[in-house]
């Protein structure tokens, strides 16, 4: 099963920025889409940016035009690049990566420990 190590997170200001990595690791696997999802204090978890393994990316209506989300293939690895920040961006952030098992082609979906990113105004 892929693990992940998600470094990052942090305290900033409003107009900052701040980036997320996710990188993973394990034997055997492929990986397809990765994403990142952010979770604020009495809400429900939620998309914030996904990316394909061909590169082709989505994301939130609320972080269009200041989140860029990006990955390393050769490095199996995921940035969340936040600028811009808002106060209400603050939430813990989730990397999230889909992958197959190569010997048994069962599909696993991995979570990061989460990363909190607190926007001051």
């Amino acid at each position: 099963q892929v693990q992940l190590v998600a470094p990052g997170g942090g305290l900033v200001q409003a107009g900052g920025s701040l980036r997320l990595s996710c990188a993973a690791s394990g034997s055997d696997f492929s990986i397809n889409a990765m994403g990142w999802y952010c979770q604020a204090p009495g809400k429900q978890r939620e998309l914030v940016a996904a990316i394909s393994s061909g590169g082709s990316t989505n994301y939130a209506d609320s972080v269009k035009g200041r989140f860029t989300i990006s990955r390393d293939n050769a490095k199996n690895t995921v940035y969340l690049q936040m600028n811009s920040l808002k106060p209400e961006d603050t939430a813990v952030y989730y990397c999230n990566v889909r992958s197959v098992d190569i010997a048994t082609l069962a599909d696993f979906v991995s979570w990061g420990q989460g990363n909190q990113v607190t926007v001051s105004s």
